[in-house]
């Protein structure tokens, strides 16, 4: 089987962001493999380990992405493609995304391409599904089961803490959600494999792509951090004084009603 993962870089939230001039301060900020895309990498391992084939992860980013796919090679994986974007691209977004992945995937054979459900710096669940379309293949979001018997393929979909079961063929992408497996750390001989592994390193102009064709269809114009929270307030007093009290704050402070 020809499995790919979708892997992103992004920030280490247990770290603490810095925003200066209504940007990201990157300056010391550590970078960590987008969490919910470990668990497609483990996905992708186990599929390959069951049915045979090999794991390929692509990223878009810059030199320091290097880091985080040697992570992933020394996790199992058996190949590693960087998309050098570093000098072409100033700001991208979904589509900027879309349109490299879609370029690159446009001369492989794909039976399988795993994603994480989203990444945890922007959140918005949209490469996954938007590649997919682009590919013209099936696709299924925040998986929890996968299983494959031949073309025939088994899913758990996670819907908002039920379970929808769903029946579909490969070639196929599917992003995965907490609970599909229990990703697993890299081991030391992983590690020193991960050395020798291939890892190409493409730019746009590889995929026959200029800085046109991947402009963004959308423009930041601020990055800020939410307002601390206040302390909350108890209410005392009977039942129907602590409702009045809830209403007119509701009205006076919290302007929600």
């Amino acid at each position: 089987m020809n499995i790919y993962v979708l892997m992103k870089k992004t920030f280490d939230t247990e770290e603490k962001i810095q925003i200066n001039g209504g940007k990201i301060d990157t300056d010391g900020a550590e970078f960590i493999i987008n969490p919910y895309d470990e668990y497609a990498i483990e996905e992708a391992i186990k599929v390959r380990d069951e049915h045979g084939g090999e794991v390929t992860v692509v990223t878009i980013g810059d030199e320091d992405s290097e880091s985080q796919l040697r992570t992933a090679l020394a996790m199992g994986a058996d190949k590693a493609v960087l998309i050098n974007t570093e000098d072409d691209i100033e700001e991208g977004d979904q589509v900027t995304t879309t349109r490299i992945l879609e370029a690159y995937f446009e001369d492989k054979e794909v039976d399988l391409i795993l994603a994480g459900n989203v990444a945890i710096d922007e959140a918005s669940g949209q490469v996954g599904p938007r590649l997919a379309a682009k590919l013209d293949i099936p696709y299924v979001t925040t998986i929890t089961s996968l299983e494959i018997d031949g073309d025939t393929v088994k899913i758990d979909k996670d819907v908002e803490g039920d379970v929808e079961k769903v029946e579909t063929s490969l070639p196929l992408l599917v992003t995965c959600q907490q609970g599909l497996n229990e990703p697993r750390y890299p081991s030391l001989p992983g590690i020193m494999k991960a050395k020798k592994k291939p890892l190409e390193e493409l730019e746009i102009d590889d995929l026959d792509l200029d800085e046109d064709d991947v402009e963004a269809a959308t423009e930041t114009v601020e990055v800020f951090l939410p307002p601390e929270k206040e302390a909350g307030k108890v209410l005392e007093g009977e039942t129907d004084e602590q409702v009045k009290e809830l209403i007119s704050l509701l009205k006076t402070e919290a302007k929600v009603l």
